[in-house]
């Protein structure tokens, strides 16, 4: 791609690139990849819904990569403790990118993913483990946890994270920073399978004039956002700003897509 086309792909979808870079930034600086917040953006720009997923995963995997790094450096990923939830997951989420599914049942399934989300960003202050109260974990629990979120994740086009971490605050599964680590890699991994799983399917495509630049967009946000959450920066208006966004995204695809 030469630096005309580059710049005509810029300023076409200025508005789509500030978007990521603003939501790779936030998501990144709470252990989050950010797929939900992308694929409300990329579901209002008309793109094929095909591409949305691969394009939501190929920048979760951008931002959650540094997050990943920085949780290992300091030493709060415990990968005896995750394993049962990634062991199901990764197969699954594999299993979810592969699948053909219908363009109505994927936003269907999108747009409940995103109310979801919505909520969960909304409420998600009130959602805080108790580092005094750590229960003794079951490993079956989890292994079923992690498979049913890696597959909807790897149909949807997400990494899960929004699910898992409420979910293991909710259940006292470990620290909150911890939790946030244990979020991040889960992310990542399940992201990987679900493109992976998008690329064995013969109908995969994308078109890399756009996701070039918003791999590199949401790079730069995310390694901002990974950095700010170490000063234990928590952006709680903007956290409610993006779930607004995302609950009105969810409703109008749901209202076109149900009715």
């Amino acid at each position: 791609m030469n630096s005309s086309m580059i710049l005509e792909t810029i300023f076409a979808n200025y508005h789509i690139i500030i978007l990521f870079f603003t939501v790779a930034i936030l998501y990144s600086s709470v252990g989050f990849g950010g797929g939900s917040s992308y694929l409300a953006i990329l579901a209002l720009t008309g793109v094929v819904f095909t591409q949305i997923r691969a394009t939501a995963l190929f920048c979760n995997i951008i931002v959650v990569s540094g997050n990943v790094f920085l949780f290992y450096q300091q030493k709060k990923i415990d990968f005896k403790k995750i394993l049962p939830l990634v062991l199901t997951s990764i197969p699954l989420a594999y299993l979810g990118g592969f699948l053909k599914i219908s363009q109505q049942f994927f936003f269907i399934l999108l747009g409940i993913t995103l109310l979801f989300a919505a909520i969960t960003m909304w409420i998600s202050k009130r959602i805080i483990s108790s580092e005094e109260k750590i229960k003794k974990q079951n490993t079956a629990k989890n292994a079923s946890f992690g498979g049913i979120i890696g597959f909807i994740s790897g149909m949807v086009g997400i990494g899960g994270g929004i699910f898992l971490a409420p979910l293991l605050h909710l259940t006292n599964w470990d620290t909150p920073k911890k939790i946030a680590a244990t979020a991040s890699f889960f992310i990542l991994v399940n992201s990987i399978a679900g493109l992976l799983g998008q690329y064995s399917n013969p109908d995969f495509y994308v078109d890399w004039n756009l996701t070039y630049i918003l791999l590199i967009t949401v790079f730069i946000g995310g390694q901002i956002g990974s950095r700010l959450s170490n000063t234990y920066f928590t952006p709680i208006q903007l956290k409610k700003a993006t779930a607004i966004l995302i609950a009105f995204v969810s409703v109008r695809i749901l209202i076109k897509y149900l009715f």
